[in-house]
């Protein structure tokens, strides 16, 4: 073996040696509950005395469950609206800033705010401000002669409302990363499109898209996982209700765990919704796969 492999070897088991807290962290925190979860998936307990092997018994009894199909659909309303409108907006404030010179930087350090609060907080101060009496959305409808609706309370524009809360916090999300791919684009594809006499929407559709789409696709897979695993929005807001139009799965899980006491359907459910979320990144990746081999 020469010195030169040796040095090679020396440094990449220092390096080996910087990773190991990283894994040690990793199982703890993710990779043990997973797997605790699964195996109590199996079992019937209810936090007590009560433990006992039921098999695939929870599953049947879930999968034939409405209320689970209920939080599954309004996890997927709620995913797609969010992450349709945050997508467009982000890539739309991305674009305008993108061409401002004075002022781009300060704008950008603006819309990064919202991303500095918390969701539980975010949800408390647009629960106080959409509030038809205190809130100053109702008090400056009240100002216009309109009538106070409680958006948060009504099985009509609960979801919507929650949908409009992301937006505000998480579009900066979207914007910040998309501004980032905009800034890493070549100019000469640009430069050699303005010549030729393209037009701005020509150079966006057919230079801009086909570029920033690999950046796209990781904003989408982001987002996507991020809005199935929503909780304290709606937990800090309608907690699920009115009724269950807003109610989640991972809210359901919740409830079921820590107010019901049935911690294996709670376990079961969060089982099934990662099989869920892994089939969404698994199509991500796909997706990503094949944009590679037509390229």
């Amino acid at each position: 073996m020469t010195a030169a492999a040796v040095r090679r070897r020396g440094r990449t088991d220092r390096g080996g040696r910087f990773i190991v807290p990283l894994l040690v962290v990793m199982g703890l925190t993710s990779i043990y509950p997973s797997l605790f979860s699964l195996y109590m998936s199996f079992y019937d307990w209810n936090w007590g005395e009560r433990f006992n092997f039921v098999g695939l018994a929870n599953y049947l009894e879930l999968l034939g469950s409405e209320r689970f199909r209920t939080g599954l659909l309004n996890t997927f309303v709620f995913t797609i609206s969010a992450v349709t409108i945050e997508l467009l907006l982000g890539l739309g404030i991305a674009l305008a800033v993108h061409r401002l010179g004075w002022g781009a930087g300060m704008v950008r350090t603006l819309l990064l705010v919202p991303l500095m609060v918390s969701g539980i907080i975010v949800s408390m101060i647009w629960k106080i401000m959409l509030d038809p009496t205190l809130g100053i959305v109702g008090y400056a409808a009240g100002l216009l002669g309109l009538p106070r609706l409680g958006f948060l309370g009504d099985p009509a524009m609960a979801m919507a409302s929650i949908v409009m809360i992301d937006t505000w916090w998480q579009t900066a999300f979207v914007f910040i990363v998309l501004s980032a791919g905009l800034r890493a684009l070549p100019e000469e594809p640009f430069e050699a499109a303005e010549v030729d006499g393209a037009s701005a929407w020509q150079r966006f559709r057919y230079i801009t898209l086909p570029l920033l789409r690999p950046v796209v696709l990781v904003v989408l897979l982001f987002r996507t996982i991020d809005c199935m695993k929503v909780f304290a929005i709606i937990f800090g807001t309608t907690g699920g209700g009115p009724l269950t139009t807003t109610e989640s799965v991972q809210v359901q899980a919740y409830r079921i765990a820590f107010k019901q006491l049935n911690m294996s359907e709670s376990m079961t459910m969060m089982v099934i919704f990662a099989v869920i979320v892994l089939g969404v990144v698994l199509v991500y990746q796909r997706l990503g796969a094949a944009r590679e081999l037509v390229r």
